[in-house]
């Protein structure tokens, strides 16, 4: 085991910390295991009249095995992607100076992990982002479901490893408990009525995997984006050799931003006679005109519901202004995850798919 474990966290992340730090005392052997009760750090953060900003830690991690929450997405008190994302490198160096044992930087959703490539003169935005945590003395990276692979072909494990833990599991155990509960439901209706559809071509593993562990058809969706215009969709295609009237659809995807995609793929599915249309990412970026198109479609009564975690920030007021919203927590995976690197366990477990048939059978034994 590393020295005594510390939670600590930017602004954009304090209210997520400390559904952490909860999660994680309310497991049954935490107090047997001789964990203080109190493990959150305090940073502070001061911004000049110039506009710099110092931050300030609170505590004293000296030795100790510190887990910073940050992120440069969409957070309660506004903050934007700069700030959060100077304010993080300026936590980072303070824990530094502090001289802990180990520095694990915990990013539920890299705002950065979708500029992973160069195709013209163009800087790379993750490339920047991960040596200048690197440069500053981050030991540990965690993140869920980066937008790409390639991203982490930039890593260095020698000098600081990364662990891209995939969140559709947590939405695959959410649509079980709530929208299947039953194997007899899982082998008969889900089995014959529902498709998981990627939103494009470059999502089609993430719905081919929803559709493998629920047993489903696949669809593919393939959009033409013009690219004159950022975030803009010419047309789609559909991709499937089973017809999809009557059916009951799920787009699954790594995240929403804009919407377009799902806007114009909700729009062709309803079209060709879907039943019901479902969405379902990991992260709910949510960048304008998101909102305005999902309501949208719900008005129009094209979608059914979008389900997302929590890797971004899902205020009281968006879940009002999104009535048909629906949040899956991930503080206590994050707890179990911390848990297992606290004390050298290994992740592998977290990297395993969600199997619904197994799931459903060990519920069955306990009811």
């Amino acid at each position: 085991m590393r020295g005594e474990l510390l939670i600590c966290a930017t602004r954009s992340m304090e209210d997520y910390a400390e559904r952490v730090a909860y999660e994680m005392q309310t497991f049954p052997d935490f107090y047997g295991k001789g964990y203080n009760k109190q493990i959150r750090g305090e940073l502070s953060t001061v911004t000049f009249a110039d506009g710099e900003i110092e931050v300030e830690l609170k505590t004293s991690i000296r030795g100790k095995d510190v887990f910073l929450f940050a992120s440069a997405g969409r957070n309660p008190r506004n903050l934007s992607v700069e700030q959060n994302k100077l304010e993080m490198y300026h936590a980072i160096d303070a824990l530094r100076r502090a001289q802990p044992g180990r520095i694990t930087l915990f990013e539920p959703f890299c705002t950065s992990s979708r500029s992973d490539r160069t195709t013209r003169r163009n800087s790379v935005g993750f490339w920047v982002h991960y040596k200048t945590l690197v440069s500053l003395g981050v030991d540990h990276y965690i993140t869920y479901q980066l937008h790409s692979d390639k991203s982490k072909t930039v890593v260095d494990p020698r000098v600081c490893a990364i662990d891209d833990v995939p969140g559709s599991p947590m939405l695959k155990e959410y649509i079980t408990d709530n929208y299947i509960r039953k194997p007899e439901v899982l082998n008969g209706r889900v089995r014959e009525e529902w498709f998981f559809c990627s939103v494009d071509a470059g999502g089609e593993s993430v719905a081919r995997k929803f559709a493998r562990a629920f047993g489903t058809k696949l669809m593919i969706a393939h959009k033409q984006r013009n690219y004159d215009r950022t975030n803009a969709v010419e047309s789609i295609n559909i991709l499937t050799d089973t017809p999809i009237e009557g059916k009951e659809v799920w787009i699954v995807d790594d995240m929403i931003d804009t919407g377009g995609s799902v806007y114009y793929l909700v729009k062709e599915l309803k079209h060709r006679g879907v039943k019901t249309v479902n969405i379902a990412v990991v992260h709910p970026v949510f960048s304008d005109p998101a909102t305005e198109r999902l309501l949208e479609l719900y008005d129009e009564g094209m979608l059914d519901r979008v389900v997302v975690t929590d890797t971004l920030g899902v205020s009281p007021e968006m879940q009002e202004t999104i009535p048909f919203l629906e949040v899956v927590s991930s503080a206590r995976l994050s707890a179990e995850i911390i848990m297992h690197m606290h004390e050298e366990q290994s992740l592998s477990p977290f990297f395993d798919d969600f199997d619904p048939r197994h799931y459903l059978s060990n519920l069955k034994l306990f009811l």
